[in-house]
């Protein structure tokens, strides 16, 4: 499996854009394209939903040797085969989120400011979300960041940052440009008509940022 230093390109598959049905089928074109780590996410579902959801992805992810991390509900991870969780600042703190996962389990916790995203760190998570860098739909209740702290942030902090919130392939060379090193993208790889395409042509741009 990809160990979070080798992951760059984060897909998260939202049920909240995707039909229930889609969900395998949209995971798999991720995975085509070469996403790196993938994280369902499925707000307003029961924990039941969410497991079922997950036990669908969860394959998929491991025979691709992607890391499959769960939104919230450490408590589910072994039950569905998943790597990890993934918790917010108002959720579980990363150490009761790793006794819930289990032994081994991946732990990242968002951030939404600079002084969040050192704070974190001091609970040694896996790894964090940095953002919202613009604004988005997905996370309506927090104002964007903008890209200013993305300079900071990776200066003052050595596990792996993800930027998320409004980065899609239009504005993925700007926020390459003003640090960021990894990139969480949401709608613009699920609702793309070419799912595994809009995968690539990321990848394309991230890898020629690293050779930069």
């Amino acid at each position: 499996m990809k160990t979070l230093n080798e992951c760059y390109l984060y897909g998260i598959i939202d049920a909240g854009y995707i039909v229930r049905e889609r969900l395998p089928t949209i995971t798999s074109q991720l995975l085509e394209g070469g996403t790196d780590i993938i994280q369902l996410r499925a707000k307003g579902h029961s924990p039941r939903e969410v497991l079922a959801m997950a036990i669908e992805i969860a394959p998929l992810c491991r025979s691709s040797g992607i890391p499959f991390i769960l939104n919230d509900h450490p408590e589910l991870v072994r039950e569905a085969g998943a790597d990890g969780a993934h918790v917010g600042q108002d959720d579980l703190s990363i150490s009761e989120a790793r006794r819930l996962a289990g032994p081994g389990a991946i732990i990242g916790k968002s951030t939404h400011s600079v002084e969040q995203a050192i704070a974190a760190s001091t609970e040694a998570p896996d790894y964090i979300g940095f953002g919202p860098i613009f604004a988005t739909p997905t996370k309506p209740d927090y104002p964007p960041i903008g890209t200013e702290g993305i300079q900071k942030v990776h200066a003052q902090l050595s596990l792996p940052i993800f930027c998320i919130g409004g980065i899609k392939l239009s504005n993925l060379r700007h926020v390459l440009d003003t640090g960021a090193r990894r990139v969480v993208i949401v709608s613009d790889l699920l609702l793309a008509d070419d799912p595994s395409g809009r995968v690539a042509d990321c990848k394309s741009v991230l890898n020629s940022s690293w050779r930069a």
